[in-house]
């Protein structure tokens, strides 16, 4: 949106909303007033804002805060926000191809760990070495933001946030170039299972992005399937989608789908597959259920195009030593040659660890697993916005 920037947050409950507008080189402060919008959001058009103007919400008198779906937070999770204009970086990856999903080649890897500096700059000079091993695409573990400088991603609470001790949005956008250049696809893992317990900002806005219906390891699961469920399935969506338009990641790793709870006819599961298919996206998830609906074909299924087997790891792990699984896994060799054949293990034998029956078969799924060996592991029209 030229020559301004449009505010919008989801508080159904709150009568006034205000977004506090700071701009440190021009001087400028100024609260505007948010207006009632339908199903509960609130917003305003500022004509003035520009990218680098830093801004807080708040309710009346009450604290402020910052915004739960801030581009970025130069002053960490519990900062002021920063309006990001995605437009200006000149993407370089024009006649960039997605390789199809089945001869990817994917390299797991943590941005603050990867390198000495640990940032998404300085992984870019590391890429040939990946791309020289046989690999085709990079899966990047969790950079939502999150509290502190150290984090293995998984206790993100800014959502659509790079992480600022990673560097800056546009340092991610040049890292997706640069792997794009190199002929290596770029996979995001992304947690919509849960919040860290630090600088969640969305029950400041509405208590009905969380539900006491569906109970997670992590407390109260989201309200995918209740009363006021549309904006909190649309606020995820969105940023399923989002790190494709505006970072060109071309696909999603969803941590731990078997806590994503939801009652309604369409799951959540399905309609963020279907929101990252329409832009040619990959969508494969992490589940402990061995459920082969997550990847059968619609109607029948989700439609995702792959799961990890957890069975396999945890062969391989009983093999080489770790006994947590020893219950349920023998490590053998006929276990392993078995996982490979069927994709996983467990196909309705019962769990000892869990005392009761365990997964469906997978090799009618026409669809893909992907194995795990260690895991503790179009361009879109863009405006300059903030929006919860």
């Amino acid at each position: 949106m030229e020559g301004g920037v449009r505010y919008r947050l989801w508080a159904p409950d709150k009568t006034e909303v205000e977004v506090e507008v700071t701009n440190s080189f021009t001087g400028r402060r100024k609260i505007v007033k948010l207006l009632p919008q339908e199903e509960g959001y609130h917003a305003v058009f500022d004509q003035f804002g520009v990218a680098g103007d830093t801004y807080q919400y708040r309710f009346g008198g009450e604290a402020a805060f910052p915004d739960p779906a801030s581009r970025w937070q130069p002053e960490g999770v519990h900062g002021r926000s920063m309006i990001i204009d995605p437009s200006k970086y000149e993407w370089k990856d024009e006649g960039w191809e997605r390789p199809r999903f089945r001869d990817l080649v994917l390299y797991e890897l943590h941005i603050g760990t990867f390198t000495g500096e640990g940032t998404f700059s300085s992984a870019i000079a590391r890429l040939p070495y990946i791309r020289d091993l046989g690999v085709n695409a990079i899966e990047v573990m969790p950079v939502a933001d999150f509290p502190g400088d150290r984090n293995w991603g998984y206790d993100g609470v800014a959502l659509f946030a790079p992480a600022r001790c990673y560097g800056q949005p546009d340092d991610l956008r040049a890292l997706v170039d640069a792997a794009h250049a190199l002929g290596v696809a770029v996979v995001l893992d992304v947690v919509y299972n849960h919040f860290g317990p630090d600088g969640n900002y969305l029950g400041a806005c509405s208590p009905y992005y969380f539900t006491k219906s569906h109970k997670t390891p992590w407390g109260d699961g989201f309200n995918f399937d209740g009363e006021h469920s549309g904006p909190v399935r649309a606020f995820f969506v969105s940023n399923a989608t989002y790190w494709l338009q505006e970072f060109h990641i071309d696909g999603l790793r969803l941590d731990a789908t078997h806590a994503l709870i939801d009652d309604s006819p369409k799951h959540i599961l399905e309609e963020i597959t279907e929101a990252v298919h329409a832009l040619g996206g990959y969508v494969f998830g992490e589940d402990e259920r061995n459920d082969a609906q997550l990847i059968t074909r619609k109607p029948k299924g989700y439609g995702m195009n792959a799961v990890y087997a957890d069975d396999f790891c945890h062969s391989i792990q009983i093999a080489l030593g770790d006994l947590r699984f020893v219950d349920d896994f023998t490590g053998s060799t006929a276990e392993l040659a078995d996982e490979l054949s069927h994709g996983w293990h467990y196909r309705g034998q019962e769990s000892k660890r869990r005392g009761k029956p365990r997964g469906t078969e997978a090799t009618r799924s026409r669809r893909s697993i992907s194995f795990s060996a260690s895991r503790t592991t179009t361009r879109p029209a863009t405006t300059r916005s903030a929006s919860g």
